[in-house]
């Protein structure tokens, strides 16, 4: 006999659940879309591609390439600093 109460109870509980699921769902219906790109963890979530680049392949510099680049990014900081002390 407290088999068919206990299953009473449990259906219950599940219209309570179905009512509070439903009431999130419209909730979540009514939000306006938000602006931007989504999160990455929202994308991987979604089937994106989750964090960048993680099925490309690593970017590889040739060391005259990088020794190029870090003498250019001196040069604008120098130049950047030079305008802050006058």
């Amino acid at each position: 006999m407290e088999i068919v109460k206990m299953l009473a109870d449990l259906r219950a509980e599940q219209a309570a659940l179905d009512e509070a699921i439903a009431v999130l769902a419209r909730m979540a219906a009514a939000q306006p879309g938000r602006r931007g790109r989504p999160p990455a963890w929202l994308s991987a979530a979604k089937g994106g591609r989750g964090s960048a680049g993680a099925d490309r392949p690593k970017r590889v510099m040739s060391d005259e390439t990088r020794k190029k680049m870090a003498r250019a990014q001196k040069k604008r900081w120098a130049e950047y600093h030079k305008g802050k002390e006058e």
